[in-house]
């Protein structure tokens, strides 16, 4: 659409007004009941800045300021719509999702992971999504045994 066609002052403050969605995983939206919660309070956290930026005067200011949050509310509301919660893991003889392993490395570096859902995951965190290579390789296995990913060879230590 033409700037001339909105009121916005400038192409500049159209572009960033409409921002495109943020994407949508292909994968099932697994999640732990934890995950679902933190997807709740980022889109209750979303809405409430939408509605502080609706307080402000100037229309363009508005609209420039809104745009994040919408488009987050956008995206944490479809997330929501479509989360599985996932129950815990019932045994600790496999990895599954929910899982926390630990595994070494065939360069020594040893590492524990908890295997969670793609919006949850964060590896310094030591969280890492289902649908990550290194979790790939490593569901369904039990401790003591190898898994590839790419060139590593991982070793599972222990799964809780």
């Amino acid at each position: 659409m033409s700037v001339a066609f909105t009121k916005e002052e400038s192409a500049e403050t159209a572009s960033e007004t409409l921002l495109p969605d943020r994407p949508i995983s292909p994968h099932p939206n697994l999640v732990t009941a934890a995950g679902l919660k933190a997807l709740e309070l980022q889109l209750k956290e979303a809405r409430e800045a939408c509605e502080i930026v609706q307080r402000l005067e100037d229309v363009n200011e508005r609209r420039r300021q809104s745009a994040v949050p919408l488009r987050d509310a956008r995206y944490l509301a479809e997330r929501l719509r479509t989360a599985q919660v996932m129950p815990e893991p019932a045994s600790s003889e496999t990895v599954v999702f929910g899982s926390t392993v630990t595994f070494s490395r065939s360069d020594g570096r040893v590492q524990t992971y908890r295997i969670v859902g793609e919006d949850e995951a964060d590896p310094k965190a030591g969280s890492i999504s289902y649908v990550s290579p290194v979790a790939k390789a490593l569901m369904g296995k039990a401790s003591g045994d190898v898994a590839g990913s790419g060139n590593q060879e991982l070793e599972i230590v222990s799964i809780s």
